[in-house]
């Protein structure tokens, strides 16, 4: 047994100081207050020296890790994570990827969850093919552009990718895409929809709820463009997102609200409230330079044509980002960061710290620097 002391344990919904807990094989086994709980003879102790201990993060939309393409170099990739206290990742698919490199995909992440290194790769986010064209995929060839959604493409894909897909991004409004959901869900009940990339209707994405569309992708971000009537303001993807309780709102909150407007995140935040915000770090890999007027950004990518392109952040500085940006409390940025993320995608034994679940945990300072990591119950990373 393993004894974390001197701990200002993280709990979903509030603190517990000067805390102790224990974990066996991998598994939570007990917590409290170090004056009201004995700690029994032989174990081995990790001394948290009066820092956060909370739940590992679990980031459930990222491509890259480093300079890695997790679809290519799943281990290095996870690897980087899990040095900022990822303890779960969903590696995502890019929007151009083709039909082939799904598949390939499928194979590589498989191999790395079997593999040592890939003990925090739990699935994938498969963002596409079936988005919007208008919206983040314009600028450059892709190769799902006008082309129809039929069976001989999208069978193979949900073929190879079926038990790994926790998420299936897509946009609601393309033609024939309910026949993709229905073959999807039918392959792994347990996947679950996210509206990516897309101008549909709240009507058009309503219709997918009963499916399991329950994840707005990068809320506000390549999420429709407001039709302003004569007589009235518009909708769309993001109202539809903010008024149905069924679906959480992703948020990149990277250092200056680039991605999300930090009064808009307040906003979101009012409006979802904590336990309907996932934070994902979205991050992607881009060489090109940043645009005049930006060249402070250090944490946001952006292509050859000066557009944002995904974001340079891990998941504990997006937290870091988050309570900055919204006055949210470490209690708050974990629930966001964790346990939302976890029951999102079907992760019932992880994402709080609770008797029973899985001893992923980290130990961080106040400011979300990452000194410990353990990954059920193997200390990952230690300083």
């Amino acid at each position: 047994m393993t004894a974390i002391i001197n701990a200002e344990l993280i709990m979903r919904d509030h603190f517990i100081e000067d805390a102790v807990l224990f974990f066996e094989d991998g598994i939570i086994t007990g917590y409290g207050e170090m004056r009201n709980t004995p700690i029994p003879e032989g174990c081995e102790i990790i001394d948290a020296k009066g820092e956060y201990v909370g739940p590992g993060l679990v980031d459930i939309h990222t491509h890259t890790g480093g300079d890695y393409r997790l679809w290519q170099h799943p281990i290095p990739a996870a690897q980087f994570h899990l040095e900022h206290g990822t303890t779960t990742l969903l590696p995502a698919s890019f929007p151009r990827m083709t039909k082939e490199e799904y598949i390939q995909m499928a194979a590589n992440i498989r191999e790395a969850m079997a593999a040592p290194g890939g003990e925090n790769i739990a699935g994938m986010y498969l963002e596409g093919p079936y988005i919007n064209p208008a919206y983040g995929s314009n600028r450059a060839a892709n190769p799902w552009n006008n082309k129809p959604i039929i069976p001989e493409d999208y069978e193979p894909m949900i073929e190879a990718c079926a038990e790994l897909a926790r998420v299936w991004g897509l946009g609601p409004e393309q033609e024939n895409v309910e026949n993709f959901v229905k073959a999807a869900h039918k392959a792994n009940p347990n996947t679950v929809f996210a509206v990516t990339h897309s101008e549909a209707t709240p009507q058009q994405i309503e219709k997918l709820i009963p499916y399991g569309l329950c994840i707005g992708t990068h809320h506000t971000n390549a999420t429709g463009t407001i039709v302003n009537y004569p007589e009235c303001r518009g909708v769309c993807v993001d109202e539809c997102v903010n008024y149905n309780d069924a679906i959480y709102a992703e948020i990149i909150s990277d250092s200056r609200g680039i991605h999300v407007d930090p009064y808009m995140q307040r906003l979101v935040r009012k409006i979802k409230g904590d336990d309907k915000i996932i934070l994902v770090s979205d991050r992607s890999y881009q060489d090109a330079p940043n645009p005049p007027g930006y060249d402070d950004i250090h944490d946001i990518n952006f292509d050859k044509w000066g557009d944002i392109a995904g974001s340079k952040l891990t998941l504990d500085v997006a937290c870091r980002n988050w309570m900055k940006h919204t006055g949210a409390s470490m209690v708050e940025a974990f629930r966001v960061a964790s346990y939302n993320p976890a029951r999102a995608t079907g992760f019932t034994d992880r994402g709080e710290i609770l008797v029973g679940l899985r001893a992923d945990l980290i130990i961080t300072d106040r400011k979300m620097n990452v000194k410990t990591v353990i990954l059920s119950g193997k200390v990952m990373k230690e300083n």
